[in-house]
């Protein structure tokens, strides 16, 4: 069993609750909108971390320091996993929003789950394949009723999701 932690959208500041996930986990995502390398150091207790781009992920927005690492961070990044594939990438290139989730499925038809941010809005849709998750945002910035994310467990034979939303 494989155990991720999934989050997105910290916009430069991770709430410290999930941050203390990162240490029970053995794979970190996200999926983007990260806004500065002090959210990736926080997340560094994971054994491994996989970040992607979000549309906020830009030069203008991380300090000049840190313009390294931006350039680094893929648009979209694939994680084999038991069971299948975790797709990762941020969303907002995949419009419009009322059709992203029948896009995503039909663009990673192959993978087993896809995992996106962008709207700020947790959602599970395990109802057909692949599962198309957003941990909604894990920071301050329109949490829309707290700091969420998601946690994954994964096995050859079994997937399952697990909500973890903070109170403000």
């Amino acid at each position: 069993m494989i155990r991720l932690l999934l989050l997105s959208d910290t916009h430069g500041q991770l709430d410290p609750r999930i941050a203390r996930l990162a240490a029970e986990v053995e794979i970190c995502v996200h999926a983007g909108d990260i806004g500065d390398a002090s959210v990736l150091r926080e997340l560094a207790v994971c054994p491994r971390l996989v970040a992607v781009r979000g549309n906020n992920d830009i030069p203008l927005t991380w300090p000049a320091e840190e313009h390294p690492l931006l350039e680094q961070l893929p648009n979209e990044a694939r994680i084999e996993l038991p069971g299948g594939t975790l797709v990762v990438l941020h969303g907002h290139r995949v419009n419009p929003a009322t059709e992203r989730h029948q896009r995503l499925r039909h663009h990673f038809h192959e993978a087993r789950a896809v995992l996106y941010g962008h709207s700020h809005r947790m959602v599970t849709d395990t109802g057909g394949l692949p599962w198309i998750l957003n941990p909604g945002a894990a920071g301050r910035t329109r949490t829309y009723g707290g700091p969420c994310c998601l946690l994954l467990s994964t096995s050859e034979q079994r997937w399952q999701v697990q909500v973890r939303r903070f109170r403000l």
